[in-house]
């Protein structure tokens, strides 16, 4: 629930402007600080993380309603600044294939760059006070509160952005009754990274079918409370699930190539074993 799956055009001019305006400074300074020798050889790793949370963005879970993030995972390689650069082009590739308009471009950015810093820390706070071996249960519990906080933040976002704004896939959940259907006739994953994305999906055929029956199946607009509370009955199960398989990631590195965490960071844990024999 990290991703504003909204279209240009909803949000007021005002809130959406104040996203691009706050994202290009962030991505301006990230860019400053990120000018030493070290930090360029970072570029592929950039590279390659942002395709990984892209794709993994672009896959929803249909019982759910959910898309993996991976980016506390994110975070914990790249470190706060790298993942600003790498938010900003994870969110404008998103835009660009249909998934949310390009005006809220910058309030994404600004949600999944939270979502790196806030994990980023969390797990680098864990890794000062636990043993390596239990390296994948701080971050599993780090992508827990990470993605519970910037939840949060979408849903005051939303709010700012008016009635309009207030519409969310649902899923195998019934917005009314906040009870679940069979949760399996639509399959279980969709990918929609060429597609335009599931809402885009869902958007046109809502166009496709007004003033008739059809239109029922058109995501539903909600009040304040009510989206709230959709968006706290889906979330939880989505981030039980990333933080098993962030959990799973990051203990796994931990164990084999612990020098890979942090990247982007002057700081690394003292992990007993270490590769570079530091204790």
């Amino acid at each position: 629930m990290s991703h504003l799956h909204i279209p240009d055009g909803v949000l007021p001019v005002w809130l959406w402007l104040a996203g691009w305006a706050l994202t290009a400074a962030l991505v301006w300074l990230a860019s400053r600080k990120l000018t030493t020798t070290d930090a360029r050889r970072s570029v592929p790793l950039i590279g390659v993380v942002s395709a990984l949370v892209l794709v993994a963005m672009s896959s929803e879970i249909v019982p759910l309603a959910y898309h993996i993030n991976l980016t506390v995972l994110a975070g914990v390689l790249l470190g706060p600044w790298a993942g600003v650069i790498s938010a900003f082009i994870v969110v404008l590739a998103l835009a660009l294939l249909g998934h949310g308009g390009i005006t809220v471009v910058g309030l994404n950015a600004l949600v999944i760059a939270t979502e790196m810093a806030l994990g980023w820390a969390l797990v680098r706070g864990g890794a000062r006070v636990i043993r390596r071996a239990k390296l994948g249960r701080v971050a599993a519990a780090a992508t827990v509160l990470t993605l519970a906080l910037t939840t949060t933040m979408v849903v005051g976002i939303v709010a700012l952005g008016g009635t309009a704004a207030m519409s969310r896939e649902t899923g195998a959940l019934d917005p009314e009754t906040l009870q679940f259907n069979n949760p399996f006739t639509g399959g279980v994953l969709s990918i929609g990274l060429l597609a335009g994305g599931e809402h885009a999906d869902a958007a046109d055929a809502a166009g496709e079918t007004a003033g008739s029956a059809g239109a029922a199946d058109a995501e539903p607009t909600l009040a304040v409370g009510r989206f709230a509370a959709v968006v706290y009955t889906l979330g939880p199960l989505g981030w039980l699930l990333e933080a098993l398989v962030t959990g799973a990631i990051v203990g796994y590195i931990g164990r084999v190539r612990p020098s890979l965490l942090f990247g982007g960071a002057d700081w690394r844990p003292r992990l007993p074993g270490d590769e570079h024999g530091r204790r």
